[in-house]
């Protein structure tokens, strides 16, 4: 059986820490940012992790 490919899409919006968690970018952050607070903008703009009921799929995405 051959390998599974990664899917090129998912490569570019999950990182993987050092520690193994897998890490994505927040959405919101992109337009339409004059009336998002600067506590907001601050917080979306780490990273956060991937929430577990959707870390199956991402992982298999990545071929982890």
């Amino acid at each position: 059986m051959p390998k599974m490919k990664t899917h090129r899409g998912a490569a570019k919006r999950f990182k993987l820490s050092g520690t193994g968690k897998v890490r994505r970018r927040k959405a919101n952050l992109n337009h339409i940012l004059e009336k998002k607070s600067p506590r907001r903008k601050r917080r979306l703009a780490r990273p956060s992790e991937v929430s577990r009921s959707d870390l199956r799929q991402v992982r298999r995405q990545l071929g982890i």
